[in-house]
């Protein structure tokens, strides 16, 4: 075992995990991974909670509550859930407090169903932020045309958000302006910007997966020598368009208020394709200021054989320009690509949340009181 994650938090990387269960936290295993292998912050999503709620019987109890009250399938969806990120809330608020509120996070999704109706999605946001009641939580809304004036009216309330389901350099740095309006909203009502924060997740795997079935497609020696290539591409152009917008002057009036960057985070970083090494996605986009959230497997992976050589985004936003250029010129589109991506995204997590629902209505029913 090295002490890959220990050098990846020096570097700056904050380290999240892209898991929840009610197992993992009664356990004591999400408390072990904070004390022992530098986790900072957790991620969930609906196929995350979709999992956990129908494998073994860690919910029976609330459910069976549930059941006797008679609560609606999603009622009951939103009291699991909220509970699991409260108490994992409480358990790594000791990490809030060191970090002065940077990490310590733990996120919750609003409605995948509300992706593309803004006035939704920010009640939802609201909803959940009172239901958790816990300062270091991260609403998530993801960054879909609709999502964008949404991110902005939550954040002006002074709400702290994760975008999510980020493809495009094009959209993130529409997310970065979301953002920054935002906080300028929040600024204007007099709220204290140093309480506010966010992450923009950039999905990074997907894209490799997408655009290398492509080039396979192609089956060209040009082409092949260009698989693997562009998600790091991608997401190392994300970073200079960060660093980019967080020296402007726009920023600098924010930053005189106390308020906090929206840092990048990597999302999506377990490796799909066994041909490459499975902390790729880690070992090559380690720079200050990120996040990089990872499941489990990856989580292991790298603290087991992890290659943290310093900054691997520093200097490569050259050859990254080049790689998605020669991507352009054998025809695979990136606009294309990345508005696939985001669809397929939204598509995915709605078809989990949909999951979500039968089986915790199947639960229910299984644990329903019987008649006398």
């Amino acid at each position: 075992m090295t002490d890959a994650l220990k050098r990846l938090s020096d570097e700056g990387v904050a380290i999240w995990l892209d898991d929840l269960s009610r197992k993992r936290i009664t356990s004591g295993n999400l408390a072990e991974l904070i004390d022992q292998q530098h986790v900072v912050g957790v991620t969930t999503n609906p196929s995350i909670f979709q999992k956990a709620i129908s494998e073994g019987h860690g919910y029976d109890q609330q459910l069976s509550d549930l059941a006797a009250r008679e609560v609606t399938v999603e009622e009951a969806i939103r009291m699991i859930t909220t509970a699991d990120v409260r108490d994992a809330a409480d358990i790594l608020r000791p990490v809030f407090d060191a970090t002065h509120g940077l990490d310590g996070r733990v996120s919750i999704e609003v409605d995948p169903r509300l992706a593309h109706n803004t006035k939704a999605t920010v009640a939802e946001a609201k909803q959940l932020a009172w239901l958790v009641d816990r300062p270091n939580t991260l609403i998530k809304i993801p960054a879909t045309k609709a999502g964008l004036p949404a991110i902005t009216e939550v954040i002006g309330l002074g709400i702290s958000v994760n975008v999510t389901l980020i493809f495009s350099l094009e959209r993130y740095r529409a997310v970065m302006d979301a953002y920054l309006a935002g906080l300028e909203k929040a600024k204007e009502r007099g709220l204290d910007l140093s309480k506010i924060h966010s992450v923009a997740s950039f999905f990074v795997s997907r894209v490799d997966t997408e655009i290398d079935k492509r080039l396979d497609s192609l089956g060209t020696d040009e082409a092949k020598a260009l698989r693997g290539k562009a998600a790091l591409a991608n997401a190392r152009l994300a970073y200079e368009a960060y660093e980019e917008v967080f020296s402007g002057e726009r920023w600098a009036a924010l930053d005189k208020a106390q308020a906090n960057k929206q840092r990048p985070l990597w999302a999506s970083t377990g490796v799909k394709d066994p041909a490459y090494k499975d902390t790729l996605y880690v070992d090559e986009l380690v720079a200050p200021g990120t996040v990089n959230t990872m499941p489990e497997a990856t989580l292991e992976a790298t603290a087991d054989h992890g290659e943290i050589t310093g900054n691997t985004i520093a200097g490569t936003y050259g050859q990254a320009r080049a790689d998605l250029a020669a991507l352009e010129k054998l025809g695979i589109g990136y606009d294309d690509v990345v508005q696939l991506l985001e669809d397929e995204g939204v598509d995915k997590f709605e078809a989990s949340w949909n999951d979500l629902l039968k089986s915790t209505e199947a639960e229910l029913k299984r644990l329903a009181p019987s008649e006398a």
